[in-house]
């Protein structure tokens, strides 16, 4: 429907253009006052313009036409930048807790730890582990102060108990830069960072993506990692 009504209004650019046509060749109109003489430049130009003009509507007209009946017009695909994590989240740290089954410090019981906690001293700088843009920056349940970040094709990282937060959600960041800082908010017994990797929504261990080799970058692509739980 849209198209037949620019198709329309171009037929009628057209007609428009070819009756003015017709109107400049009539013997009426070039005697129609003395002082025709006088503006018979203008008009020329005039009717340059005005057939020109008509000329370039029907083009934008019929260039509109044409994307309609294409199903509207083509936008490129969006390029998709993968990163993969390939660093430690801290300087300096110890590992108190590692990915896996274990008793749960706070609930008790055997529990799935969904990632890695790195003790160090609250203030500790920590560092995004890959280029990525903050999907999330505050406090999130247990985790306390948390920053997300997506790196692309359904991958993430997750940064847990943080006393201080130096990224907002929306932010683009960089490998290194410094997003928050160790603290002990959230469900926490002390100082440390609580540190995952999510490949579609599923945690998986997080050491094979905490170093800077090639051997790392084959092996984090190719992980899917283990069952995640509670």
């Amino acid at each position: 429907m849209v198209a037949q009504i620019f198709h329309r209004r171009a037929l009628a650019v057209v007609a428009a253009a070819g009756a003015f046509f017709a109107m400049g060749a009539s013997p009426a109109f070039a005697a129609s006052s003395a002082a025709a003489t006088d503006i018979t430049a203008p008009v020329r130009e005039s009717r340059a313009a005005s057939v020109s003009g008509g000329d370039e509507q029907f083009k934008q007209l019929f260039a509109s036409w044409r994307s309609l009946d294409n199903g509207g017009p083509a936008t490129p695909a969006p390029s998709i930048k993968v990163a993969i994590p390939s660093r430690m989240p801290l300087d300096h740290s110890r590992t108190t807790s590692n990915f896996g089954q274990r008793e749960h410090p706070v609930l008790g019981g055997i529990r799935q730890h969904k990632g890695i906690d790195l003790a160090a001293p609250v203030g500790t700088p920590v560092y995004a582990t890959a280029d990525g843009v903050v999907a999330r920056a505050d406090l999130f349940s247990s985790y306390g102060l948390y920053v997300q970040i997506e790196h692309g094709a359904d991958l993430e990282t997750r940064y847990a108990h943080m006393s201080r937060l130096a990224v907002a959600a929306g932010e683009h960041v960089h490998k290194g830069d410094v997003i928050g800082y160790v603290g002990t908010t959230g469900r926490s017994t002390g100082p440390h960072l609580h540190y995952e990797v999510r490949v579609a929504g599923q945690a998986v261990n997080p050491i094979p993506y905490m170093v800077e080799t090639d051997a790392q970058q084959v092996l984090a692509m190719a992980t899917t990692g283990d069952s995640d739980g509670d």
